[in-house]
């Protein structure tokens, strides 16, 4: 019964002209089946920007390049989530010379001092 279908299936697509190779139509084997295109597969989907949380009390600002005289952009709130493209040394806060680039194509730094990172944060390249 398989064979059938299957020598039916190849003679409904040679006579429709889907199986013309390069010498005319072709008949394929009787136990194969008629060859199927897959659709591409879909595009990865970017990987998600690591996350930090703002750990000082009075807010976070961020700040134009990784420095604290560079202009101030914005002051982010205690206990914001915000999305941290990558890090890069810069001045020393507190001990800290680490500073995030701020992700989600949000500009500025923040210096990692008060940023409680959420997952690694690859350095900028």
């Amino acid at each position: 019964m398989r064979r059938v279908a299957v020598a039916g299936a190849v003679a409904a697509l040679a006579g429709s002209g889907i199986l013309l190779g390069a010498g005319g139509a072709s008949a394929a084997p009787k136990d194969s089946a008629p060859s199927v295109r897959q659709a591409p597969a879909p595009a990865p989907a970017p990987a998600a920007e690591p996350k930090g949380r703002v750990v000082a009390n009075g807010g976070l600002w961020v700040h134009q390049e990784a420095n604290t005289t560079s202009k101030r952009i914005t002051l982010l709130p205690n206990g914001t989530v915000t999305a941290l493209q990558c890090k890069r040394t810069g001045q020393n806060v507190d001990g800290n010379k680490l500073w995030y680039r701020l992700g989600a194509a949000r500009a500025g730094w923040v210096a990692a001092r008060y940023v409680q990172n959420l997952a690694p944060v690859p350095y900028c390249k």
